[in-house]
């Protein structure tokens, strides 16, 4: 490959913290999904748990990559139509704001129902607020709320990239497959 084919792909760190934060992503939701019809059991708890830790996963992540990005450009956009770019754009802003927002209010969720978050059941994390009753059915919803979002931005990213593949036969799709060094 020569140097001008090599910049139009993301590094080998962009690449896999990507698809790892995606596969996280999609298990905290089936997680969620499937828990929240559960009745309480030793299972559900530990469903929790595991819920817990890819959130506080995410989270941190979150922080990795957004340092990466903010340290490693991003390569320079494919030609589209103003309007596509735009729609990426903000499509991009809301679901890094999401991935910030999410394990948060998962985490703040939990505080305020004074359900501890124990970091793969070694690590006590503080509370973010105090046990409050009245608080935590609240912040359940924006929490819940932001999952179907989050999973909404998503779909719609994945139908993007897929038409950009497969219709407009760009390398939008093979630019997140395919990387270079670094």
């Amino acid at each position: 490959m020569d140097q001008a084919t090599i910049s139009q792909f993301y590094t080998r760190t962009a690449v896999a913290l990507h698809w790892m934060v995606g596969a996280l992503v999609a298990a905290a939701f089936v997680l969620g999904w499937i828990m929240a019809d559960m009745h309480t059991s030793p299972l559900r708890l530990e469903m929790f748990n595991v819920h817990k830790w890819i959130g506080i996963t995410v989270l941190a992540l979150f922080f990795v990559r957004l340092l990466w990005r903010l340290t490693h450009p991003a390569p320079a956009p494919l030609p589209m139509a103003a309007w596509q770019h735009y729609a990426a754009q903000a499509a991009h802003g809301l679901l890094y704001a999401l991935l910030l927002v999410q394990p948060l209010t998962g985490w703040l969720y939990s505080s305020s129902a004074g359900h501890p978050v124990v970091f793969l059941g070694i690590l006590p994390l503080p509370d973010l607020v105090a046990k409050n009753p009245a608080l935590a059915p609240s912040l359940r919803e924006v929490h819940e709320t932001c999952a179907w979002l989050m999973v909404s931005v998503i779909g719609l990213h994945v139908l993007a990239a897929l038409k950009h593949h497969y219709v407009d036969h760009d390398d939008s799709l093979r630019r997140m497959l395919r990387w270079r060094a670094g």
